[in-house]
């Protein structure tokens, strides 16, 4: 495993699986997040990987197809192949996946959610800060359970 360490560039340009999504990050956060909410491991098979990057510093090219996944969030994903591409608050940053890009495989993880849901098979390792349903929720917007 390779030693976590920030890109060059804070520039990013990555794709989908089949090339026909293209994205351009101009800006970026400086890690990775990840989360366990039963929505996120539905939608990703197990934790959701996302990197933070402001709306107006993302380029998006190509057949990209968007579902209202609560009342207060959107999911997409390229339309041709399903590649995941982003969550997306309606007043938030982009979060898009970072295996989009392979340039963000030097940056390190901030932080994970919604841990007391994680599968027994999902360790991540790391001192990063971890918080559980309630102690994100206290102070962000509820997802729906789904459970």
């Amino acid at each position: 495993m390779g030693e976590a360490r920030k890109p060059e560039s804070d520039e990013l340009t990555g794709r989908c699986l089949c090339g026909a999504v293209k994205v351009t990050v101009r800006s970026h956060a400086a890690a990775i997040s990840a989360c366990h909410c039963s929505m996120c491991r539905r939608w990703s098979g197990a934790a959701m990987w996302v990197l933070e990057a402001p709306v107006d510093a993302v380029e998006v090219t190509g057949p990209v197809q968007r579902y209202r996944s609560s009342s207060f969030a959107e999911r997409a994903w390229c339309a041709e192949c399903g590649t995941q591409l982003w969550i997306r608050d309606d007043d938030g940053p982009y979060e898009l996946m970072p295996g989009l890009f392979d340039g963000a495989r030097g940056l390190p993880l901030s932080h994970e959610i919604y841990v007391d849901q994680a599968f027994a098979s999902v360790v991540l390792a790391g001192g990063h800060k971890r918080m559980t349903r309630a102690e994100y929720e206290a102070s962000e917007r509820s997802v729906p359970d789904g459970s």
